[in-house]
């Protein structure tokens, strides 16, 4: 479809009485509502019909008493942001660690301890005595990515032993992480 000038006065006269995008596409045929749009910015035709000019008037009468007013603060408003400028040069201290609070979506399923075999949990445990307890900033591809502790607590730590190669894991972890599913199904029965 192209913009015939026949289209094109057409597409100013229905944008001038009001009608929108979508009735003008769909009046003139072959058209999509974004070209009409499109057509409309580049003829430079964003102003509407008389009616909503008028409106917009009306309000630009009024805001010239408070145009006189706006003088007077000003200068107030500029001493404060010399102000402003001077005091970034103090550093403020970082307020206290805020209270995480879940999104709201369930955590995946973890292993219940009736599922986790006897030998795996007192590896795990004797293993956790020996992490290095590290922050989520100070994990590597090569450290344990194993979680300990409630994430919205300041005692929240991950394991930061060397990873079994190819898992994001210690040992002990991947052996509570990866358990094959027959094992699993044993337990619970």
């Amino acid at each position: 479809m192209s913009w015939t000038d026949e289209r094109v006065e057409m597409l100013k006269k229905m944008w001038g009485e009001g009608q929108s995008a979508s009735q003008i596409a769909k009046e003139l045929g072959g058209v999509t509502r974004n070209a009409v749009i499109g057509k409309v910015h580049r003829l430079g035709l964003s102003n509407r019909a008389t009616a909503s000019a008028t409106a917009k008037q009306e309000p630009k009468a009024k805001p010239a008493p408070k145009a006189e007013a706006k003088p007077k603060p000003v200068p107030k408003a500029v001493e404060p942001a010399a102000k402003v400028e001077a005091e970034p040069a103090v550093p403020k201290p970082l307020p206290a660690r805020k209270q995480i609070i879940p999104a709201g979506q369930p955590l995946p399923p973890q292993p219940s301890a009736n599922e986790i075999s006897p030998e795996a949990l007192a590896k795990v445990s004797e293993i956790e005595k020996k992490a290095k307890k590290l922050s989520l900033m100070e994990l590597t591809e090569r450290t344990c990515k194993w979680p300990v502790g409630d994430p919205a607590t300041e005692d929240f730590w991950f394991c930061g032993l060397p990873v079994q190669q190819g898992k994001p894991y210690c040992e002990a972890h991947v052996g509570v992480a990866f358990q094959p599913m027959s094992s699993r199904r044993d337990r619970r029965r």
